[in-house]
């Protein structure tokens, strides 16, 4: 299985439960779920004539379109040089890929992995991956949460802006009978965001994450 990468870097978790640990993120190209307020939409295409090669990948410092194929052993072979044993894979939406092949070899090389997906595709991977599923309901490409996804999550981290995305959360909990944990995330860090989550999280029960990478300037 190959996979096409947009870029790889290391930094801090900044969300949910792995708040502080130093991690690797592996950002894969391809989207389609079409948040408007996305802030990857470099990564939704996957034009041909973006493709490059994995040294030119690995080598990027700034957004871009370019991304290269490669495969799990290549992506190890470019990671293994970095101190964090935490991966994360994020996107673009992860779960257009059969994601088993990838977390099997990082798991057997010793990294604890994470997904951070939409909860609109299948999520194919190792029984021992963390699942951090992030439902965007009603976005333009039409996608449905798909139940499977959202039994599978390890934890559930809702990006909040209005009143109206507590409501589509909410709905999802009880329709699928949600156990695990629940952050909610304030879009763009505003402070209308920021109450309504502190109120949704003291009502029910659910947590906080405030993306802390940001407020210490790291990616």
């Amino acid at each position: 299985m190959n996979y096409y990468i947009n870029e790889v870097f290391e930094t801090i978790q900044g969300e949910a439960t792995f708040t502080g640990t130093p991690s690797i993120f592996i950002r894969l190209q391809g989207c389609p779920v079409g948040c408007s307020w996305c802030d990857t939409k470099h990564t939704w295409e996957t034009n041909k004539e973006d493709m490059v090669s994995i040294n030119t990948v690995f080598a990027k410092d700034s957004d871009s379109s370019l991304f290269a194929e490669t495969s799990s052993s290549d992506i190890f072979e470019n990671i293994k040089h970095f101190n964090s044993r935490h991966v994360v894979i994020t996107g673009g939406e992860p779960c257009l890929y059969n994601l088993t092949d990838l977390t099997n070899y990082l798991i057997n090389k010793g990294y604890s992995v994470q997904i951070e997906t939409s909860g609109t595709h299948e999520v194919l991977c190792n029984d021992s991956t963390w699942v951090t599923v992030s439902p965007k309901v009603n976005m333009a490409g039409g996608f449905k949460i798909l139940p499977s996804a959202m039994v599978r999550a390890n934890e559930i981290k809702h990006p909040i802006g209005r009143q109206t995305d507590v409501t589509n959360l909410i709905e999802l909990i009880y329709k699928f009978n949600i156990q695990c944990p629940v952050w909610l995330q304030p879009l763009s860090q505003s402070k209308k965001a920021t109450k309504l989550c502190v109120k949704t999280a003291t009502d029910n029960g659910f947590k906080i994450s405030i993306q802390t990478h940001k407020f210490i300037g790291v990616r």
